[in-house]
């Protein structure tokens, strides 16, 4: 690489979960240098003919296999000794995806593609520890204001799935009650004429997200807030 030079790469932060109680990331090791055989994240450098969303879906396709449908930028880290081949900036993004039933295709870069959980993660490439603090902010801020965690949830849930999930994003215990009342509010949520059985006890309703409904919601004003 050129001296002198500033380099732009993207680096995408992918969020998966698994019940009950676990918030997952998707990592990549490095199959080359710097920091062969590290642990890092799915990206790259932005070619020159695409934008940085075409930028990072490619490469998140190459090096894991995966599509995500929840992806927005995130934050720029440009520290001038982040990366020791040269000064290259990395504009961030962070997704949400189900992982189970995925399967991890890597290829170039990537010597391999892992879901690893957040209170568990290996050492790490770059400065990419720093990335995934940012992301892990930003997610916990955001599902208070907007419904993104339904993404992780299966089509039809029960109302205690939901509150195991909100807990496990927000990283500390919620008041099970006021949520319920809270969430139910909104209006959201459709009731289906479905059971499932959770342990002891009588079968639990099941519910589905009405994207829709919410969609249309926001259009005239509606804030989901909680």
């Amino acid at each position: 690489m050129k001296q002198g030079h500033i380099f732009l790469t993207v680096d995408a932060v992918v969020f998966g979960y698994e019940a009950p109680d676990n918030l997952l990331i998707l990592l990549i090791k490095r199959g080359v240098d710097p920091y062969k055989d590290f642990w890092a994240l799915p990206g790259g450098f932005v070619k020159e003919e695409e934008s940085l969303e075409e930028g990072v879906e490619r490469e998140l396709q190459e090096e894991t296999g995966v599509q995500v449908d929840y992806l927005e930028q995130l934050y720029s880290f440009g520290a001038p000794d982040r990366d020791p081949r040269a000064r290259i900036v990395s504009v961030s993004y962070f997704g949400l995806i189900k992982p189970k039933g995925l399967e991890l295709k890597p290829s170039t870069d990537a010597a391999e593609a892992q879901w690893f959980r957040v209170n568990k993660l290996p050492e790490l490439a770059f400065d990419h520890k720093l990335i995934i603090d940012k992301a892990i902010s930003r997610l916990r801020a955001k599902i208070t204001y907007e419904p993104i965690g339904f993404e992780l949830l299966n089509e039809k849930f029960s109302f205690s799935e939901l509150e195991n999930l909100y807990t496990t994003l927000l990283g500390r215990p919620i008041d099970r009650r006021n949520f319920r009342k809270k969430i139910l509010s909104f209006g959201l949520l459709e009731q289906l004429d479905e059971q499932r059985k959770e342990g002891p006890g009588r079968p639990a309703s099941l519910f589905k997200f009405q994207m829709s409904k919410y969609k249309s919601y926001q259009k005239n004003g509606l804030y989901f807030e909680l």
